[in-house]
């Protein structure tokens, strides 16, 4: 790969992932305004009850930007309420003051301080601070930037301003022993302008990125003409091959982690811009029926950088060559590679990579993550033990790496496994990834190479 179309590659995987991070982060909020916000707009809390036996709750230390040099949207329109009611069905006061009026009015007063909110009524946690009565009612106080009082929910709303707040609740005559049941609410009517902002920016970062990676991976050289020796293909439209390497390190696996981080790093990237890429690779075929050929060329390059890096590692630990930082198909042990199609259908494309590939993705989640899976599902995650798994890959691949440790021989069988069942997980990326019709076979086809079409390993 030429010197510019390393830079391009580079740079459209950066940009790609950048434009990932942007829209998810705009879909994300989209998507909470429009299933989180009530018909007012208002984002809510859960519902808290709070009890306490002195003579207030306080909210304390709600900080917005207070210190010099911090920043403040002092024209952003924004809107926070506290819906409060009584438990014991008298009258209620709630106000919003400056701390070091709050914290004035309330010295050597009992009251409790709010220090935790969970998601239920029971992760309320109050501390408790000594003291005595209340000197007079709280709402003439003269303290408060906003307040309400009265029986029955009583809804107090405050626009934020600059400073260190402090909400007090309490009995509206002043009295001993508070209980009331709380909502908090907020509407910031600035996020919906902002998503779709995100949304926009997001489209024409990937977009950009796109352009980038499609032009980093066009090529018109062949096979032949780089010296790479062809792909025996099998039966089926992808082709996952490996050759196990002689003469394998009986300790080096165990740092292989370290040194793809290189490559981690790498493939962050450009997974980013396959996610996108794909994206519109779907688009394209719902209206074409093709896969443009560009975007093809990147995702199976990004595939296959896959599949040798997880080769090298703990996929299967098949060789001690390190892998190559390229997307094309070049002489490694780990080959990777899918027929491009020349049509696809339509239909398929709206239901493949998800509705018609759940049974696969059962049995490709038991090979790639199952036993953490399985822990979870059993509700035993409070035991670290229990957090510490993963799928038969990774278990056998380990086993077969302290075989080699103490025996210095990697057992043929175990390695003709662990590439079926690599093959099987490949195929299934390579199918969800819209990039053939044909529906992955149950079957685990052992071996470094490709059954044929007859079935048998050449």
């Amino acid at each position: 790969m030429k010197a510019g179309k390393v830079i391009a590659a580079i740079v459209g995987a950066f940009f790609a992932l950048l434009a990932l991070g942007v829209l998810i982060g705009g879909g994300a909020l989209l998507i909470a305004q429009q299933t989180l916000q009530d018909d007012a707009g208002f984002f809510n809390s859960p519902s808290y009850r709070l009890d306490a036996g002195g003579y207030a709750i306080v909210v304390d230390e709600i900080d917005l930007a207070s210190y010099p040099g911090d920043w403040w949207p002092s024209d952003v329109d924004a809107t926070a309420r506290l819906s409060v009611r009584a438990g014991n069905g008298s009258g209620v006061f709630v106000g919003i003051g400056r701390q070091e009026d709050v914290d004035e009015f309330l010295s050597g007063v009992a009251h409790s301080v709010v220090r935790q909110l969970g998601d239920r009524w029971d992760a309320v946690r109050l501390v408790d601070r000594a003291g005595g009565s209340v000197a007079g009612i709280p709402a003439d106080a003269g303290i408060w930037s906003s307040s309400i009082q009265g029986e029955g929910e009583q809804i107090l709303s405050w626009e934020p301003q600059r400073g260190r707040w402090a909400i007090v609740i309490m009995n509206a005559d002043a009295s001993e022993r508070v209980s009331i049941s709380a909502i908090a609410s907020a509407r910031i009517p600035i996020l919906r302008p902002i998503s779709i902002g995100l949304l926009v920016a997001g489209i024409l970062l990937a977009a950009f990125a796109s352009l980038l990676l499609i032009a980093a991976t066009r090529s018109s050289v062949t096979p032949s003409q780089t010296g790479e020796s062809p792909l025996d293909r099998g039966a089926f439209p992808t082709t996952v091959a490996g050759k196990l390497d002689e003469g394998l390190s009986p300790v080096l696996w165990l740092i292989k982690w370290f040194l793809v981080i290189p490559h981690c790093f790498m493939l962050a990237f450009l997974w980013a811009g396959f996610a996108i890429l794909t994206f519109f690779a779907w688009i394209a075929i719902l209206f074409t029926g093709r896969y443009p050929r560009g975007i093809f060329n990147f995702n199976v390059g990004v595939l296959r950088w896959t599949w040798r890096v997880g080769f090298y590692t703990y996929n299967a630990l098949g060789t001690d060559r390190y892998p190559p930082f390229t997307l094309r198909d070049v002489d490694y042990p780990a080959r990777f590679d899918v027929a491009y199609p020349e049509r696809l259908s339509r239909g398929l494309a709206l239901v493949k990579w998800w509705l018609l590939a759940i049974p696969h993705y059962i049995i490709v989640g038991l090979f790639t993550s199952g036993l953490y899976a399985w822990t979870m599902g059993s509700h035993a995650t409070d035991n670290a033990a229990t957090k510490v798994g993963g799928g038969l890959i990774l278990i056998l691949t380990i086993i077969a790496g302290f075989i080699l440790m103490f025996t210095g021989r990697y057992p043929r069988g175990l390695f003709d496994l662990l590439m079926g069942l690599n093959r099987w997980a490949l195929r299934l990326a390579s199918y969800v990834a819209l990039m053939h019709d044909e529906y992955p076979p149950f079957r685990l086809d052992m071996g470094g190479e490709e059954p044929s079409s007859s079935g048998k390993v050449k």
